[in-house]
């Protein structure tokens, strides 16, 4: 009879055990976009159908990490990395995303959210870090700096990267990054 119950119990249990694993394995997989330093400290959160978020790792610095593998046109392995200020710019671009049917429209609903002042600034300042590829062991580093409206009179950053540096891409709108070399 105590076996019946211990194996009732155990079969009750194991939706909660594989939700648990699950979320781990999703916490673990956005954390690898994070600075060293910042991970155990950052906040990871998984993307709701309706472009809204749930926390599952709260932090206690400014990092949020979170997975796009799942999104249109994603690598296998897509995780991302910013600062939690940014939350709402991200639900945004993944509501545009959503309600556009390709690039060139997505890019006229954002400059016209721009235009009416409803487009979510980026926290001046910011790190997004993002890490694609077919796996984690193959995946690139892709790393911007947001300086939203800068302008290569204002940073001093050149607007290409022919020089092989650090440049300025999107200069002058809500879109206006640093971009950073890398792998």
């Amino acid at each position: 009879m105590k076996g019946i119950i211990a194996l009732g119990l155990l079969a009750l249990a194991a939706p909660f055990a594989a939700e648990a694993q699950t979320v781990e394995a999703t916490i673990e997989r956005a954390l690898a976009a994070a600075p060293g330093r910042a991970a155990a400290d950052a906040s990871v959160v998984r993307w709701n159908a309706d472009h809204t978020w749930e926390t599952i790792k709260e932090g206690t610095n400014r990092v949020v990490c979170y997975d796009r593998s799942g999104e249109p046109g994603r690598r296998p392995f897509a995780v991302q990395c910013t600062s939690i200020a940014n939350l709402e710019r991200v639900a945004q671009n993944r509501r545009f995303q959503a309600e556009t049917a390709n690039a060139e429209e997505l890019r006229a609903r954002v400059a016209a959210a721009d235009a009416d002042g409803t487009r979510v600034a980026a926290e001046y300042g910011s790190l997004w870090i993002a890490m694609n590829g077919q796996d984690r062991e193959s995946a690139g580093i892709h790393t911007t700096i947001a300086v939203p409206f800068a302008t290569s009179e204002t940073t001093g950053f050149p607007d290409n990267g022919q020089a092989g540096g650090a440049w300025l891409m999107g200069a002058g709108t809500s879109e206006a990054h640093i971009m950073i070399p890398g792998r």
